[in-house]
């Protein structure tokens, strides 16, 4: 399947805000967003005219997309599902956005970035219900377990999780860092979501 391979920080100077795509590098003073608060290119400093509403639309969209680190078909698709289901649209997208296997490694604290939880859940080092899953999709439910393999435990990062990584998680999940498994308490809410996002304007977006 098709990639982005570039330079992710220069997704996060695009939208003009940390998506958090290197780890801890983000919070380093070695962010390119701190060291460059312009958007990339050779125009990215010239003068910046007032958006336009689709603009600001289609800006959002892309700022959630590349935070979660899905393609446009996929980002697309989750749409559809979530304005199927009961209640809010854009609620219930950034709700089966969170629900990814690789969103909740990184949750998890298993993972220092997205794409390193999508990395370590395509190489096979995950567990759901202890089988393998190596979808970075996969939609996790209420009362899955998941867990590091144990042939995969001798990884650095997950050494480092054993020794006693600091982890904030969020209410829809718990985690035990000695054994390397956590689970799915509830499914996760709109206030949920690591980052602040209009998902209002998405749904704005893909309605016209």
């Amino acid at each position: 399947m098709a990639r982005y391979t570039g330079s992710v920080c220069r997704l996060c100077r695009r939208e003009g805000c940390k998506l958090f795509l290197k780890g801890e590098r983000c919070y380093s003073a070695k962010c390119a967003v701190n060291k460059r608060p312009t958007p990339p290119g050779q125009h990215g400093q010239a003068r910046q005219r007032k958006m336009s509403e689709y603009g600001l639309q289609l800006r959002e969209k892309q700022k959630i997309r590349r935070s979660y680190g899905v393609l446009e078909t996929q980002f697309r698709r989750n749409f559809d599902k979530a304005s199927r289901l009961k209640g809010v649209t854009g609620e219930n997208m950034l709700s089966l956005l969170e629900r990814r296997l690789d969103n909740v490694v990184y949750r998890l604290g298993l993972a220092s970035s997205r794409p390193q939880a999508r990395q370590f859940v395509r190489h096979g080092h995950v567990t759901v219900d202890g089988k393998k899953v190596n979808i970075p999709s996969y939609l996790v439910t209420v009362g899955e377990v998941i867990a590091v393999r144990e042939k995969s435990r001798d990884v650095e990062r997950f050494k480092i999780v054993r020794e006693g990584i600091t982890q904030v998680l969020p209410k829809w999940l718990s985690f035990d860092a000695e054994n390397l498994t956590g689970s799915v308490l509830a499914l996760p809410q709109r206030e949920d979501a690591e980052a602040s996002f209009a998902e209002h304007l998405v749904v704005e977006y893909y309605s016209k």
